[in-house]
């Protein structure tokens, strides 16, 4: 495998690992009624998905360009790790606006 590749396919996971933490910790914050600091999390989590998100962009030019030979699993498994972060973004968005809700009645 080629190293470039396989090391584009960490950062990936690297970075959209430390945002879905970011997304669950937030929800944890929302639900402690720390808004302020879910919001931080959500930020923080926002540019780490960022920059796995523009590895993952530089990974499909490469394919694009005929540069990637095998890793196919490498590669599935950080595109897995990319949805599920863009998952956790969402719902932690979902649990922090009904926390809200929730205490201001």
């Amino acid at each position: 495998m080629d190293e470039k590749f396989e090391l584009a396919c960490f950062q990936i996971i690297t970075y959209v690992g430390t945002a879905r933490t970011h997304f669950i910790n937030a929800i944890q914050c929302a639900k402690e009624g720390k808004y302020d600091e879910a919001t931080e999390l959500i930020k923080q989590g926002d540019e780490a998905f960022s920059l796995g998100h523009n590895v993952h962009v530089d990974l499909l030019a490469m394919d694009a360009n005929g540069e990637i030979s095998n890793g196919y699993m490498l590669l599935m498994h950080a595109e897995d790790q990319l949805m599920s972060a863009e998952g956790f973004r969402i719902l932690a968005d979902e649990f922090i606006a009904l926390y809200k809700r929730i205490d201001e009645k």
